[in-house]
């Protein structure tokens, strides 16, 4: 292959007096899918500031402050069990019935499930609800299909940059309100002190703000997102087995007007032409690239929710068992800031970083930042057993959470590469759907293994690192798998 071959193949990392000119980014549709995926952020990250101190109320532990961690780390983990069995199921739906259908039905999962979390009061209630919010929810790996379909080579690097806006808004959101909200009868008597429902439920108002919002993103998507997918059947002739082109003779390709951000019938036909003009089966989309890129997210994310599950356990637990000792509206603001400063940082800066180095370079140096990141624990914990909390731990504290930025870099670059492994445009919802798979399973396996190799070390002082030899063992893992990608990205139909 020719120079000039692999130049046209890989637009997305050329020197920049190569590059074409970026496309401009559709925003009225782009900006409600950054809109909509505000709602999952929301309802994952509003428990993290009281997850520790629910665990207590509800007795599971009986008193003893070690098994906190381990009950934590379970309930974050069975989201992603759930989801792992059926987000595969809803992102190949998407590819026939179309995307708006599916990310529906995830919103409303996402509200019905926050209500049930709120108003339960066993460890088995707390179980269901998060089982429920898992198998419903397959709008991760179909909103990455949508952004892609909206995009093309020359912005796909720029709608990424983007991405980082609703998780880190969610991110810094979310922890405010269940730390604010949280035990509203105690926190504010004078207006819910007489409230015995808010005694009786005092973690409902936090849990019923990220299902409100959940309500208001299903309205606006049945109102004003328009669908990506060229082609679609109804759900109907998708359970009886009926093919893409079935659904084109009768709709024809879906057309929108009176905006510049609207999908044209020109664009969808060139769009389908590109990209196969239907889905592939599922054992056509287990080729290298898609394993290999699917396998790197997996081992980012496995690292990612590990470290993530730990660190507001870490800052809840007592500085004399191993932690940082600080209640549930300190870490809620810990939180909420990193996650403003994490999503201006993102916009900023990673468009051009992809532009000067490319997908490889940042995604290896993002995934190297996080031994330092799983270091700064125990030196946080063994500084504060001296000075307490200190001018000194929070310094430290402030660079941990800069490295945290850094290693969020990688989730682009690894967009980007499944985007690029998708063999046809009609099987992205496919591809997707099998690196969100391979995520959900080591999410399962992530928050409740970290946090419980967490209580197992404040259990026992004499192997008090184990949780942290655990973490920087996964961390090689993501750094070994990133010697698999490729410097220029696949050649790919987008």
């Amino acid at each position: 292959m020719s120079q000039q071959q692999v130049d046209e193949e890989t637009p997305l990392l050329q020197p920049a007096k190569q590059k074409q000119a970026r496309t401009p980014l559709p925003w009225r549709q782009f900006s409600i899918i950054l809109f909509l995926q505000l709602a999952e952020p929301l309802t994952s990250q509003v428990i993290a500031p009281f997850a520790p101190q629910l665990i207590r109320d509800i007795g599971i532990t009986d008193g003893d402050e070690t098994r906190v961690g381990y009950y934590v780390g379970l309930m974050v983990s069975l989201f992603f069990a759930t989801q792992a069995l059926t987000v595969l199921h809803w992102s190949r739906i998407s590819d026939h019935i179309g995307r708006k259908p599916v990310i529906l039905t995830g919103l409303f999962g996402l509200s019905i499930s926050m209500y049930c979390f709120g108003l339960s009061r066993t460890f088995y209630g707390l179980v269901l609800s998060r089982a429920l919010n898992g198998a419903l929810n397959g709008n991760i790996g179909v909103m990455k299909s949508m952004m892609v379909e909206l995009t093309d080579s020359t912005n796909l690097a720029q709608a990424y940059a983007y991405m980082p806006i609703a998780w880190s808004s969610g991110g810094a959101i979310g922890p405010l309100i269940g730390g604010s909200l949280s035990r509203p009868a105690d926190r504010f008597p004078n207006m819910f002190g007489h409230s015995q429902f808010m005694k009786t439920y005092p973690y409902f108002l936090a849990c019923a703000v990220p299902a409100t919002f959940s309500v208001l993103a299903w309205v606006v998507t049945f109102l004003f997102l328009q669908e990506t997918v060229p082609t679609r059947v109804t759900l109907w002739h998708f359970l009886k087995g009926k093919s893409r082109e079935h659904s084109a003779s009768v709709k024809g390709p879906v057309t929108s007007t009176g905006s510049s951000d609207s999908l044209s019938t020109e664009d969808t036909s060139q769009r389908a032409k590109a990209g196969g003009s239907k889905p592939l089966p599922l054992r056509s989309l287990l080729i290298p690239r898609v394993i290999i890129a699917a396998g790197n997210y997996a081992a980012l994310s496995f690292f990612d929710i590990a470290f993530r599950a730990v660190q507001p356990v870490f800052f809840a637990t007592p500085v004399e068992l191993g932690g940082l000792g600080l209640d549930p509206p300190r870490i809620g603001n810990i939180l909420a800031i990193y996650g403003v400063i994490n999503g201006l940082f993102q916009i900023f800066f990673f468009a051009d970083l992809h532009d000067r180095f490319g997908s490889k370079i940042i995604y290896s140096v993002s995934m190297a930042v996080a031994i330092p990141m799983v270091v700064a624990l125990p030196i946080i914990n063994a500084v504060a057993r001296v000075q307490g909390l200190s001018l000194t731990v929070w310094a430290i504290v402030g660079v941990q959470l800069a490295l945290s930025m850094i290693l969020n870099l990688a989730y682009s670059c690894i967009f980007i590469y499944i985007a690029a492994a998708s063999p046809n445009q009609a099987s992205l919802g496919a591809t997707n759907g099998i690196a969100q798979l391979g995520v959900s399973i080591v999410r399962t396996i992530g928050p409740a293994s970290a946090t419980s190799t967490f209580s197992f070390s404040i259990q026992n002082p004499h192997h008090a690192w184990i949780v942290y030899y655990y973490m920087i063992a996964l961390v090689c893992i993501g750094i070994c798998t990133s010697l698999l990608l490729p410097r220029q990205l696949w050649k790919n139909t987008h």
